[in-house]
């Protein structure tokens, strides 16, 4: 009995390993990542386009990623929600939002920011591409016989200082985006600054500035309404949101500015994280519903890759050090 109680042992240690092995490659580990809710910091109040692209997405990949609990933190141009996600630990349970604001105009703008757009973060994927369109009030367009980029170009070139245009406030995308467009065109507007884009448009409905270059999706219900003309957009290509309005790039070549964010982590979060963040929400952008969401929301879905995404971050907040510079626009 001794003898075979000692063999049965025996063999039991030899096979524990193996079953317990086995059990391990079939059953998840306990730190498989997720394993609770991803919070996803969104720097901007809620209900605007970043703020509800975010919520869909969030949505689309629960069955992916589990639940994702969207914060609105918003405050000093974006900057107070960044910089929270910057100094988060790189775990993958923190999310937040890189977008042409902060991560390309205010690190020139602000004489201070307390994260490095570039050093403080990993790319997870760009979502969403919204195009800048040169609008008019309809009004004022007929008055003055607008109805083209050609017609627009004419009448600012021959009365310098006669057209004004307005913007979120300096230093705002739709400003640097005006003084670009001015400078390439060879014209002089003056520019009228308001506290967010939303006094910018009602301005711009009601006559007292001419025009503005605004994102689309703000733009879009007084298109619609026809209270607005569109007369060009600024990316390079014609958007298939208005595909019968020309690029101003096919008046003036090479010029091209649009509206984009995504999704970042913090820096060092690993990579293998990154990428299955990147994958998820890659296949929740090519889903049908989400393209039919986005396009009702006057945005472009995009995906690409974490590589991608950090070119596009690197690329634009070079691209504006000038910008902002020649401006001369502060925020402090």
């Amino acid at each position: 009995m001794k003898r075979r109680t000692l063999l049965t042992h025996a063999t039991g240690l030899a096979l524990g390993p193996t079953l317990a092995t086995l059990a391990a490659a079939q059953t998840p580990a306990a730190g498989a990542y997720p394993n609770r809710p991803i919070r996803l910091i969104v720097p901007f109040a809620a209900g605007g386009p970043i703020d509800v692209t975010s919520r869909l997405l969030a949505e689309q990949v629960r069955d992916t990623l589990g639940p994702i609990v969207v914060e609105n933190r918003p405050g000093a141009g974006g900057n107070i929600g960044v910089d929270l996600v910057a100094k988060a630990a790189p775990d993958g349970y923190t999310l937040g939002i890189a977008a042409v604001a902060m991560h390309a105009i205010n690190p020139w703008l602000y004489s201070k920011i307390p994260f490095d757009p570039i050093r403080d973060f990993s790319p997870v994927a760009q979502t969403v591409r919204v195009p800048n369109v040169l609008v008019m009030n309809a009004d004022t367009a007929r008055r003055l016989k607008i109805a083209t980029l050609a017609d627009f170009l004419a009448y600012a070139r021959a009365n310098p200082g006669r057209l004004n245009y307005g913007s979120g406030g300096n230093g705002s995308a739709g400003h640097l985006g005006g003084e670009i467009f001015k400078s390439r065109a060879g014209f002089f507007a003056v520019h009228i600054p308001y506290a967010g884009g939303a006094p910018s448009q009602l301005a711009l409905v009601g006559g007292q500035v001419d025009y503005t270059l605004d994102n689309l999706a703000t733009a879009a219900p007084n298109l619609r309404a026809g209270k607005l003309l569109a007369l060009a957009v600024t990316t390079a290509q014609r958007s298939p949101l208005l595909p019968d309005v020309p690029t101003i790039a096919e008046t003036l070549p090479g010029f091209e500015i649009d509206t984009w964010w995504g999704f970042i982590a913090p820096a060092l979060t690993p990579p293998d994280i990154v990428n299955r963040l990147n994958a998820a929400f890659r296949a929740a952008l090519q889903a049908p519903g989400t393209r039919e969401r986005f396009t009702q929301l006057m945005a472009e879905p995009v995906t690409g890759t974490p590589q991608d995404f950090a070119a596009l971050i690197r690329r634009e907040w070079q691209r504006y050090e000038g910008v902002v510079k020649a401006s001369g626009a502060k925020a402090d």
